[in-house]
């Protein structure tokens, strides 16, 4: 796709969102680190939100590419709309791991949802779409090993 100043303008607003949620999902789980007992469940924690900043750095990149300055990121739509790593913060304060889990399942959900949403969009080229469909696997396999902590 050959970008226009509009479409340019789209794509960024799309990358800017799904940064949004990465800084989220990336506080999310430094949070849920914090407040788990279990050694294991807080390094993979740990793990995801290490996951999550490498993620953010290659939707910088994707906007560097187009020529814009990711400096100003205030996240997009898909950032407001829904941020739900930020409404799930009071679950951590009673220390419930099961609870803490289960936050990081909505999360994760609301992720994939902006995600996917983003693909649907026909404003980004076939590298943004590589890079967002990778994060997007890899952000579903989170969710489902999480999901299986659940269970």
């Amino acid at each position: 796709m050959i970008h226009t100043d509009e479409t340019t303008t789209e794509a960024v607003s799309t990358l800017n969102g799904l940064i949004s949620i990465l800084e989220d999902g990336k506080l999310g789980y430094t949070n849920a680190a914090e407040h788990v007992d279990n050694h294991a469940i807080k390094a993979e924690f740990l793990d995801y939100a290490r996951e999550r900043a490498l993620f953010i750095v290659e939707l910088q990149d994707e906007i560097n590419k187009l020529g814009k300055s990711t400096e100003t990121s205030g996240g997009g739509p898909l950032g407001v709309l829904h941020r739900a790593w930020i409404d799930i913060k009071s679950s951590f304060t009673s220390g419930d791991t099961e609870a803490i889990i289960n936050a990081c399942v909505t999360g994760e959900e609301a992720a994939v949802e902006k995600y996917k949403m983003a693909l649907e969009k026909n404003e980004l080229d076939g590298s943004q779409i590589a890079v967002i469909s990778k994060q997007l696997n890899n952000i579903q396999s989170t969710l489902d090993r999480i999901k299986m902590k659940s269970n």
